[in-house]
Order: C-alpha cells, then sequence, then structure tokens
C-alpha cells in the first residue's frame, strides 16, 4: 500500500520494532486465539477482533472505527480469509489515522522562525518527563542547535539533580534554583538566560504532581505569564509526557492534563517495557493533539519521533 513507505533509517526502524516486540507478541497472541479454526473474516471473527484491539489498549473508540473500516472492506471485497487479517489491519488503521495530517514527520525539527523556542514539559511523576528531556536535548543539540534546561520542578530535590545528571551528560547548560523555589522565576531566570545566549531550544522541566489537582492548572498558567514576559509567544509548545505502560491510564491522564492546560503535543514512553503500544494508536486517533515523540528504549537514542506509517508497520509487521 502507498501509505509505507521506508521512511526511517535501518538502525532507526530496528530500534523500533524491538520497542514494540512485547506489544506485538502480545496482540498477535490473542488473535491467534481470535481467528483459531477460521478461514474467513465473519461476524464471529470482527467480535473476537473487537475484544483484541480493545485487550491491547486501542481504546474503545478508535476500535469501533477500525471494525468499522474492516466491516466496510469485507462487504466491499466479499470473501476475506483470516490469513489477510493482518495486511488488513496494517492498512485500515494507517488509514484511519491519515485523515490526520499529524504523525507523519521523520526527524527532530522545530521551527525556524522562533527564537528561542520554548518548550514546557508536563506530566504526572514517574512518566520518564526529565528523561525525555534529556533525550530531547541531544537530539536537539545534535543537529547544532544551541539548547539550554530550565529545572522548573522545584517540587522535589531529586527532580533537580536528575535534570543535572542529564545536562552534564548532554553537556547543555542549566538553569535551576535550590528545591522549594518558585517554579515561574526558574522559568523566568531560564529565557532571561536563553535569550541573552542566543539559544535555539529552551526545555523547561515542571513538577509533575496529581494531575486532578487545581494548584496544578494555576501553577502552570502562571509559568506560563511569567515566561511572555520574557518571550512573548511561550511556550511554543507544551508537550505532555504519558507512560505508555499504564495504558487506559494514560488516556485519563491526557484527559485531565488537557483540561489543566493548553497542550500542543505528546509523547508517549517506556513502550519497550510494555505490552500495551496499542495506547498509542488510540491517542492518535483521539486527541487533537499530535504524539510527536515515542520511548521505545532506555538508550539515549531510543527517544524517536513518531511517525504514525512506521509505526502502524512495525506493530503489525510478521517477522
Amino acid at each position: 500500500m502507498s501509505l509505507f513507505k521506508n521512511i526511517f533509517s535501518s538502525d532507526k526502524k530496528e530500534t523500533l520494532d524491538k520497542g514494540l516486540e512485547k506489544s506485538k507478541t502480545s496482540f498477535f497472541g490473542k488473535l491467534g486465539k481470535a481467528v483459531a479454526g477460521k478461514s474467513k473474516v465473519d461476524d464471529e471473527v470482527l467480535d473476537n477482533l473487537e475484544e483484541v484491539l480493545v485487550t491491547s489498549d486501542v481504546g474503545v473508540d478508535t476500535t469501533l472505527k477500525i471494525i468499522e473500516r474492516i466491516e466496510e472492506r469485507v462487504s466491499r471485497d466479499k470473501y476475506l480469509g483470516t490469513d489477510e487479517l493482518n495486511t488488513i489491519l496494517r492498512e485500515e488503521i494507517a488509514g484511519l489515522l491519515s485523515e490526520t495530517h499529524v504523525g507523519e514527520d521523520t526527524d527532530f525539527v522545530i521551527p525556524k522562525d522562533k527564537k528561542p523556542y520554548v518548550i514546557m514539559v508536563v506530566g504526572v511523576n514517574g512518566v520518564g518527563k526529565t528523561t525525555t528531556i534529556g533525550k530531547l536535548a541531544h537530539q536537539f543539540k545534535n543537529q547544532g542547535l544551541k539548547v539550554v534546561l530550565g529545572a522548573g520542578d522545584t517540587f522535589r530535590a531529586a527532580a533537580i539533580d536528575q535534570l543535572q545528571v542529564w545536562a552534564d551528560r548532554v553537556d547543555v547548560p542549566i538553569i535551576k534554583q535550590k528545591m522549594g523555589s518558585d517554579p515561574a522565576s526558574v522559568a523566568f531566570d531560564t529565557l532571561n538566560s536563553a535569550v541573552a545566549e542566543e539559544a535555539d531550544v529552551v526545555l523547561i522541566d515542571t513538577a509533575g504532581r496529581l494531575h486532578n489537582k487545581v494548584n496544578l492548572m494555576n501553577e502552570l498558567s502562571k509559568v506560563k505569564r511569567v515566561m511572555q514576559k520574557v518571550v512573548p509567544d511561550a511556550p511554543n509548545d507544551v508537550l505532555l509526557v504519558l507512560d505508555g505502560s499504564t495504558g487506559q491510564n494514560a488516556f485519563e491522564q491526557a484527559k485531565q492534563f488537557t483540561k489543566a492546560t493548553e497542550v500542543s503535543s505528546l509523547a508517549v514512553t517506556k513502550l519497550d517495557g510494555t505490552a500495551k503500544g496499542g495506547v498509542v494508536i488510540g491517542i492518535s486517533d483521539q486527541f487533537q493533539i499530535p504524539v510527536k515523540y515515542i520511548g521505545v528504549g532506555e538508550g539515549i537514542e531510543d527517544l524517536q519521533v513518531f511517525n504514525k506509517y512506521e509505526f502502524v508497520d512495525s506493530f503489525f509487521k510478521i517477522e
């Protein structure tokens, strides 16, 4: 199908394939049971497939759209064998995701007309926020961009220390204050420094407190207001980091955070350690917010730009 081309390098594709291995194994195990003894895609197979998709964390709404597309194809093509089901799924899910013009990037890019380009990173504790910031800093620096980090999670000393470790590892400057400082003050200092140093990209960490607390909303609003005193349109991107291994809970976090602040992009992490990778398909379809990055391994290069065609190709690839 024309949607699938070799977009990624072989190394990057291999990392993606490996990162989705657990999700793929789990999915095909369930799919094998769903079509056992069946040669034709009929109503029973479709019912079973619906259950497989839902239990693979694709999400109910997205699953219903996929089933509808496959039903249309079955009625159009009259006879479809279960041996074709994998190819059909691959094509119909890619077709569904292709209806939105996001998830088509192939490399880490930022607009050239915004300098500094300010990314505020949000998400609950433990989702891989600080690691994502460190890996993004590495990618942007590799492109020859000047990067500055801001340790805006002043709620935990460990968060400041962890970001310092990444700053040292990637060899980029970090602006920080002591634990308990006003996060807005840290953001203000970070942007002042970035402007003075003519930095290209600023990555601001924020406190990952419970996502249903009203004080989080107030704090993020304050951080934004203070940043805009230095860079009028900051932040240019509010990146919400979600832990893919939590499956449906990631959906819930996305809902809560999008109520608390204007999230403009998503990163889904820890996909290599879980069988819940299907959540990326659901999140890509359900939220009017693009998934920009996915974490598919521990290594510094294992944060990838999310490309929906490469993702679906890897997820449904039979060795």
